[in-house]
């Protein structure tokens, strides 16, 4: 993924309109951090000291406010996941990849959303988590070739602990923000390959995986 994969090409807009534009995001950074991509609209639009009408006007719908907003985050991520790509050990490119995605994820609300679902329809948001999929799918196979990373190990693994530390975040955020490290690094010892005894439930298929995340962009 590449800088310009998290840009969005802008019209320009007049003044009066651009600042509305800016408070606008700034005010739904604010508010999908701290309550997650069910953020009220209404609430965003009272804070940023506009409209309704204005917010739908520069955003007609919630995904693409999203997806404004989450912007820094996305472009955060990707500079940690090329470092972590990058890195000539495999098992330190996969622990310094996944290290790198909870970090991000542990700090927005609206991120971890993000990650943990998917919004068919929308290419923006497609392409953004084929991407994130292809980089989790080379990262981990770069160990597992290597003999680091146990070999039954899939993608579906990886997203069943994004789920599992998006639960962990929301329990331990205010108290303890950094325990989602401690059981990130349990869960890596698990992957190593040395001491793998074998699974009896069998990995999600892509297509299970797929729709799971689908479902959880429709629960409210």
């Amino acid at each position: 993924m590449s800088p310009s994969d998290v840009q969005q090409a802008q019209r320009p807009l007049r003044r009066d309109a651009r600042e509305s534009h800016d408070k606008l995001i700034a005010a739904a950074q604010a508010e999908f951090a701290a309550v997650g991509v069910e953020a009220s609209l209404e609430k965003i639009a009272r804070d940023a000291g506009v409209a309704i009408g204005t917010l739908y006007r520069h955003f007609p719908a919630r995904l693409d406010l999203l997806m404004a907003a989450l912007r820094p985050r996305l472009q955060e991520f990707v500079e940690g996941a090329d470092e972590a790509l990058a890195t000539d050990d495999p098992w330190d490119a996969f622990v310094a990849y996944l290290e790198n995605l909870f970090a991000v994820q542990a700090g927005d609300r609206g991120f971890n959303d993000f990650l943990s679902r998917r919004f068919p329809g929308n290419a923006e948001t497609e392409h953004i988590h084929d991407v994130m999929c292809d980089q989790i799918d080379d990262v981990l196979a770069r160990a597992q070739e290597a003999g680091k990373a146990r070999p039954d190990i899939t993608r579906a693994d990886i997203v069943n602990l994004i789920w599992s530390n998006g639960r962990i975040i929301d329990a331990t955020s205010a108290k303890a923000p950094t325990a989602w490290r401690r059981q990130l690094h349990l869960m890596l010892d698990a992957y190593r390959a040395e001491g793998a005894h074998a699974i009896p439930e069998p990995p999600m298929t892509d297509e299970q995986l797929y729709d799971a995340m689908v479902h959880l962009s429709k629960v409210k």
